[in-house]
């Protein structure tokens, strides 16, 4: 008995639908095997970028680049306050 010609359609949509899905599968694979060193290039630049921001800010400070307080500043502090 023959195929009809909806069998034969069919056949044809069924047989593109699993080559969009092994096209969608190789691409997924490319990106999960490229990923790790364009990640790595961006987090250097997202590093180097934030340092650059961090040195624009602490261009006009008055305060001490490092976040805890030298000793030296504690006493400033001090005589400060019990001046007042």
């Amino acid at each position: 008995m023959p195929r009809g010609r909806s069998t034969f359609t069919k056949r044809q949509k069924e047989q593109a639908r699993q080559q969009k899905q092994r096209d969608k599968a190789e691409r997924r694979n490319q990106r999960k095997q490229d990923k790790p060193e364009d990640s790595v290039d961006e987090m250097r630049e997202l590093r180097e970028h934030a340092e650059a921001q961090a040195a624009l800010f602490r261009i006009g400070s008055d305060e001490p680049t490092s976040a805890e307080p030298s000793p030296a500043d504690d006493s400033k502090e001090i005589e400060r306050l019990t001046k007042q």
